[in-house]
Order: structure tokens, then C-alpha cells, then sequence
């Protein structure tokens, strides 16, 4: 198990995620419109999920209906930042 970004931090990405993350497995770009959980690096802790201010993390076994989708994109931007970026704009266009 590993927890998953979904739809609502795109265009937030507040961070707070990341600032709480003990094993510093959550990155994002300057040129990302959301952050990403490394699924091999997540030790599912959750102190994430509590840190978010938009509840946009969920365990990859618990998301929600649409979300579903977030746990291959978290998992495609580290191994393809641009189709993740594709993606993510295909689901939310730039505004």
C-alpha cells in the first residue's frame, strides 16, 4: 500500500505534504500543478494524508470513484514527468 495524490492539488500544491513527509517520498516540479508520492518509497505513515489542506491524499486502497486514475499518475511522473504533466492537463486544463 502507498498513498496517492488525487485531483485536488492540482493547482494547489500547498506542500504541507512534503514538510511533514519522514522519508521525503513526495516531490514536485517548478513545472508540476500537483505533487506526487513515489509508490516504492511510501511507507504508508499517513502523516500526509492528515497534512494536506485540501484532502486531495488518499491510501491507494481508499480512493474515491474518479481518483482511482491518480494512483498510475503518481506513479507514471517518476518514470515520465512529461506524460504526467500531459495528463494532469487532460484532466484540468491550465486555466
Amino acid at each position: 500500500m502507498a498513498f496517492v495524490i488525487s485531483a485536488a492539488c492540482i493547482d494547489v500544491k500547498d506542500k504541507s505534504c512534503i514538510e511533514v513527509c519522514p522519508v521525503d517520498c513526495i516531490y514536485g516540479d517548478a513545472d508540476d500543478r500537483m505533487c506526487y508520492i513515489h509508490p516504492g518509497d511510501c511507507i504508508d505513515c499517513g502523516v500526509c494524508e492528515s497534512a494536506c489542506p485540501v484532502q486531495a491524499i488518499f491510501p491507494a486502497e481508499e480512493l474515491p470513484g474518479e481518483a482511482v486514475r491518480f494512483a498510475e499518475l503518481n506513479a507514471l511522473w517518476f518514470r515520465d514527468k512529461d506524460a504526467a504533466r500531459g495528463a494532469v492537463k487532460a484532466i484540468k486544463p491550465d486555466r
